[in-house]
């Protein structure tokens, strides 16, 4: 056939040929959406973002070209085996989010669980393109170059579209469990469509029959589990906590979970537990230990304009605001929803004094590295309540270069406190945080109480000056419960089993905090 252009009709092949690459580009944003769905699952559950990553893609790189090996046999029969493999793959996939989430909370398996999904899924995924070339050619035949070229310049651009519908459409709209089943869905829609309107006539009647039978399981497994996904969700969430939840929601940047236990009988209380990706941050029956002894060592200094990074549960900025000198209090907290939370829930309202309700305190939603780097502002004291640095997102808000942008928002005579861990169970990530601060210009003074829900838990007092700051309570404190003289004069000792020991600073291209956290804290 000779194509004179503007002088025949269109061709017939050309819808057909537009059909499946329409199917490819599809079948690539689906693909691409079950790859960063695992890794999210991953960094949520476990935390390590890079480790996720690697171990999804690799394991999914790897299976593709298996994959793509085992498609071979196939092609005689590939309209028929593409449609098996979409189904196969859509209902897979789909189910893939559920199915880790109950491995990590009933089974302890999730990382062979892990492996195999990616396995499984890559695998199929990877036997898509052999069978759509096949396709392609039979439409009408072009020459390899041309024919690939075709194909994967679809593919590339659908893995872009499901790049950015994940976590800008498809997470906030469906959350990870629905989302995962709305893709599964869609991968199903698009396989079918294609080989039942452009390759029907390749179908013998087994093969129809086969994928009819095969279409209605697929539509109310995947059906079923997207209504009972929110159940299941509650359920699986409440295996993973002692007590039971009483708010649960997956913000932009984590989930955040609160508990809220019964009365215990001899004491009569409750205790409130606010959890961020499953760390804890801490408990209504001991925080005050924790927060009096991060707030009130670092006010001793000047202290009429407070920095507070972090904290966005409000109780370190309650310890603040109890000092009536106090002019004002910027909070830099990452996630709305969390300051909403600490706003709106009476018990835990009710624990942090209402703290973002005055006047003096005022709240940017932002992070705190970048803040940093622009802020004009200088500050008289300066609260560093962060996560703990055993992820890949906070790591470099334990580094030598975010104490140097800290430094250049310090007043004359200000001082800052940065929480730091555990200097009993993860005591190389301890000093190795306390020798960033002093790698970046600063004195400290390395402290330490027993919080019973964290067990003994670390502190850096420091000041950029050659002479490390005072440790002690300030002459105006008010009445504090766990904190005096006595108390903290001696949080200032370490055992000699739990001294410094010689570990190297932590920067952005070397964060050794995260090598030394994920080491410690792994055998607990």
């Amino acid at each position: 056939m000779t194509d004179v252009p503007g002088t025949e009709a269109r061709p017939r092949w050309r819808p057909a040929r537009a059909a499946v690459l329409v199917a490819v580009f599809v079948c690539a944003a689906c693909g691409l959406v079950y790859e960063l769905a695992l890794v999210a699952l991953g960094s949520y559950l476990i935390g390590d973002t890079v480790g996720q990553a690697s171990i999804v893609l690799g394991v999914m790189v790897f299976a593709m070209g298996i994959g793509a090996l085992a498609a071979k046999p196939l092609q005689g029969r590939a309209a028929a085996a593409f449609a098996a493999v979409e189904l196969l793959l859509a209902l897979l996939g789909g189910l893939s989010v559920l199915g880790l989430y109950a491995a990590f909370a009933w089974l302890d398996l999730y990382a062979p669980a892990l492996v195999a999904t990616a396995f499984v899924l890559g695998l199929l995924i990877g036997a898509e393109i052999p069978l759509l070339m096949v396709m392609l050619q039979r439409i009408r035949a072009q020459t390899p170059g041309s024919a690939v070229a075709d194909l994967f310049a679809a593919d590339y651009v659908g893995a872009l579209l499901g790049g950015l519908a994940f976590p800008f459409l498809l997470m906030p709209v469906f959350g990870q469990l629905r989302g995962a089943l709305v893709v599964g869905a869609v991968n199903a829609v698009a396989g079918l469509a294609l080989v039942l309107t452009v390759f029907r006539r390749d179908l013998g009647r087994r093969s129809r029959v086969a994928l009819a039978a095969g279409s209605v399981v697929v539509a109310l497994c995947l059906g079923y589990a997207y209504a009972v996904a929110h159940d299941f969700e509650v359920t699986a969430r409440q295996q993973l906590y002692r007590d039971p939840v009483v708010h649960a929601e997956r913000s932009r940047y984590q989930e955040i979970v609160l508990t809220r236990s019964v009365p215990v009988a001899s004491q009569g209380v409750t205790d409130l537990r606010l959890y961020l990706n499953g760390d804890l941050q801490f408990s209504s029956v001991d925080e005050y230990r924790y927060h009096e002894a991060l707030v009130h060592p670092v006010l001793g200094g000047p202290h009429r304009n407070v920095l507070v990074l972090g904290a966005g549960d409000g109780l370190a900025v309650r310890e603040v605001l109890r000092y009536p000198d106090v002019a004002s209090v910027t909070v830099i907290e990452l996630d709305p929803a969390v300051v909403a939370l600490a706003r709106t829930e009476p018990q835990l309202r009710e624990l942090n004094r209402g703290a973002f309700d005055d006047p003096r305190v005022r709240i940017v939603h932002t992070d705190a590295f970048g803040w940093l780097r622009t802020a004009g502002d200088r500050f008289d004291a300066v609260v560093v309540d962060l996560p703990d640095p055993d992820e890949t997102a906070t790591a470099k808000l334990y580094s030598v270069e975010f104490y140097a942008l800290l430094r250049n928002v310090l007043a004359d005579g200000a001082r800052m406190v940065v929480q730091s861990g555990s200097p009993y169970f993860a005591p190389r990530s301890y000093w190795c945080i306390e020798e960033s601060i002093r790698a970046a210009g600063f004195a400290t003074r390395p402290y330490h109480v027993d919080v019973p829900s964290f067990g003994d838990w670390g502190f850096v007092l420091a000041a950029p000056d050659a002479v490390a700051p005072v440790l002690a309570v300030p002459a105006d404190a008010p009445p504090l419960r766990s904190l005096d003289a006595d108390t903290l004069r001696a949080a200032g000792s370490f055992p000699p089993d739990r001294r410094r020991v010689r570990v190297e600073a932590s920067t952005l291209l070397h964060p050794r905090v995260l090598e030394y956290a994920r080491a410690e804290w792994r055998s607990y």
